[in-house]
């Protein structure tokens, strides 16, 4: 677990990391329950329901998102009534193979391998 929570605090000082991050129970078990992909994010309310789910981590989707609940979150103070709706959108992110492996291999051999395992 040392090893897991060394790599957090290298994540957040190597790529200025301002969100908590989260560390996972040595099996896994919270990355295998939200889909197992490895760049995942999901943004959640504070009452825990989950708003937002992309299987690959992009910025700008990311952004995008984030504004459009902060947006609703003052339309609703402003008095409108608004109910809620599901929404499935293909995003796009750059391909960069060489940086996100060398990534990867930050988090070890067993990650590697795990990805090439699953992803080939």
């Amino acid at each position: 677990m040392e090893q897991k929570f060394r790599h957090a605090r290298d994540l957040r000082d190597i790529l200025s990391v301002t969100r908590p991050i989260l560390v996972d129970s040595l099996d896994g078990a919270c990355h295998r329950a939200y889909g197992s992909m490895p760049n995942m994010t999901w943004i959640f309310t504070r009452s825990g329901l989950p708003i937002y789910k992309s299987d690959w981590t992009d910025a700008r989707s990311v952004e995008n998102a984030l504004e459009y609940f902060v947006d609703t979150a003052e339309r609703r103070r402003a008095g409108e009534r608004l109910v809620p709706f599901c929404v499935e959108r293909l995003d796009f992110r750059t391909r960069d193979q060489e940086a996100f492996y060398k990534g990867l291999e930050r988090n070890g051999p067993k990650a590697v391998r795990e990805f090439r395992e699953a992803f080939g």
